[in-house]
């Protein structure tokens, strides 16, 4: 049914948006005083990177994962979880060559 959201989703409407927008930012001040840092990866990886990150066998791969083929004829899924895509941009953005230990 395209007129509601898919089962399991919420829409945050502008009259509760405040409420996350405070967790939000409160979150982050505590992240700060333990000095963590924001990363923000994108919201779909190249599927073999779940795939060989958490195993094939697991129930992220095998249950958990929305893939699907692009216009370049390449595996992406939209990311189950968030440590995969955070240790590819770790390598990615050579981050291992700042001061260590890096807390994201």
């Amino acid at each position: 049914m395209l007129t509601k959201a898919p089962r399991g989703t919420k829409d945050i409407t502008p009259k509760d948006a405040y409420k996350w927008n405070y967790v939000e930012d409160k979150f982050r001040e505590v992240c700060a005083l333990f000095g963590y840092e924001e990363i923000r990866t994108p919201i779909f990886e190249h599927t073999e990177l779940f795939q060989r990150g958490v195993g094939e066998t697991t129930d992220v791969v095998q249950k958990e994962m929305y893939t699907f083929e692009d216009k370049g004829k390449r595996s992406i899924t939209l990311k189950p979880e968030g440590t995969a895509g955070a240790v590819r941009a770790f390598i990615e953005n050579k981050m291992y060559a700042d001061t260590q230990p890096t807390k994201l």
